[in-house]
């Protein structure tokens, strides 16, 4: 896909409730995700972050930024590709995060224009939750078949040898 802009299907994030704040949101958005938005031009990495957290990164290499602030930010709900083996899932996810949700099937984004893609995702995401509050708002959901409490079990540390 040539578009890195797109929006979260507006049933995902009802079922979450309220947030104070998204700080990686399109400039265009036919509905608001949270009170506050960041758009590319604030550059939402370099602010000051506040409240409950709505966070659907640009996927790609980008978004293991975003799923680090949100880690150090320790309240919200972040939406990324479930790829459970990633370096990323591994710094972020796993043994950080208070919960996991695997979605139900896979969503279809939104164009900025609010139009729904013919497309699917192409690809299992999943909903990470930072904070104890928002691991019981992916429980109470119904978004998802399977929900993992990860913040329970050890992180384990790595050493590279060279």
């Amino acid at each position: 896909m040539k578009n890195d802009e797109w929006l979260t299907p507006p049933e995902i994030v009802r079922a979450l409730g309220t947030f104070d704040l998204d700080p990686c949101a399109p400039i265009v958005r036919p509905w608001d995700t949270a009170a506050n938005h960041y758009t590319i031009e604030d550059d939402g990495l370099a602010q000051a972050w506040h409240g409950r957290v709505w966070c659907n990164p640009p996927f790609g290499r980008e978004a293991v930024k975003w799923l680090r602030r949100m880690a150090e930010h320790g309240n919200g709900i972040a939406l990324i590709p479930a790829r459970t083996e990633t370096a990323m899932f591994y710094e972020c996810v796993w043994g950080i995060a208070d919960a996991v949700l695997f979605l139900k099937g896979r969503p279809h984004f939104h164009f900025v224009d609010g139009r729904r893609a013919d497309f699917n995702s192409g690809a299992p995401i999943c909903l990470v939750a930072y904070g104890e509050d928002n691991a019981e708002a992916l429980r109470a959901s119904g978004l998802g078949f399977y929900v993992v409490s990860s913040a329970a079990a050890p992180a384990t540390q790595h050493t590279e040898t060279k």
